[in-house]
């Protein structure tokens, strides 16, 4: 059993939905006409469909800023903000954040926006697509620490999507170094990118050696593999599955969510 689960969601074994952000202002991809009246609009929509189809929590994340940073701006942070805060009053159910691919940001909005939990990549060196990428562990928690955030559960993602690491350990070996010198309070396991799964051997695998640490499916969870998925970590983070015609970039459809929780409900 999970106890980090058990104390922000309540149960052992949770999902967790993606409310990913459009493109925010001073990105490729930002929709001038539609303005953070738009944005708001289109995570109210995700938020409302997610709620309603008894999803056990919900996850912001600027998704739609490609391409990424490793550090990003003031903005992201103030807008990210105030349109979590704007839509606080429909969230139903606990909330965390995500900043690609900053974690002292992500620390920061979470502490802003009183969420329960970050997800980020806090450790480790990679070869990535946005570049060499060095995120700072000590970094990250110390700030937690400084900002009196420490209730804020962080989510370690051991290996990053849009990335390959420079060592040479394997993702067991990673694992346990993580938990050992990182005290994250739980580790999320990704496949290559968003919407690729991750390797079910792989989360066995760091299961067998770390069997008491938290460890969560990162991408490419659906309905189909959940049950399978469930079996061995103690939840998901889900986005692309739920999304219409399983597409990362369309809004969240209600019925995908429904159906989805439906096997995991079955399989808890």
């Amino acid at each position: 059993m999970s106890a980090v689960f058990q104390r922000i969601f309540g149960k052992s074994k949770a999902a967790v939905g993606m409310a990913h952000f459009p493109p925010l202002p001073g990105t490729p991809l930002y929709d001038e006409k539609a303005g953070i009246k738009g944005i708001i609009q289109s995570l109210e929509q995700d938020v409302e469909a997610m709620v309603a189809g008894g999803i056990d929590g919900v996850m912001f994340g600027n998704e739609g800023d490609r391409p990424y940073f490793t550090k990003v701006g003031p903005e992201t942070v103030a807008v990210m903000a105030a349109v979590i805060a704007q839509l606080k009053p429909i969230l139903k159910v606990p909330f965390g954040v995500d900043v690609l691919w900053d974690p002292a940001a992500a620390v920061a909005l979470a502490v802003a926006v009183e969420a329960k939990f970050v997800r980020e990549v806090f450790t480790n060196v990679y070869d990535s697509d946005m570049g060499l990428w060095n995120p700072n562990a000590g970094e990250a928690l110390r700030l937690r620490r400084n900002l009196h955030g420490t209730d804020i559960a962080l989510f370690f993602n051991i290996n990053a999507e849009f990335a390959a690491p420079l060592g040479r350990r394997d993702i067991v070996q990673t694992a346990k170094s993580v938990v050992f010198s990182s005290i994250p309070d739980g580790i999320c396991v990704s496949g290559p990118m968003t919407g690729s799964a991750a390797d079910v051997t792989h989360i066995q695998a760091i299961r067998d050696v770390l069997p008491d640490t938290t460890i969560v499916a990162n991408t490419g969870v659906n309905k189909d593999n959940v049950k399978d998925i469930l079996k061995v970590a103690d939840g998901c983070f889900i986005g692309t599955s739920l999304k219409k015609d399983g597409n990362t970039w369309n809004n969240v459809d209600a019925q995908r969510v429904k159906d989805f929780m439906a096997a995991v409900n079955a399989s808890r």
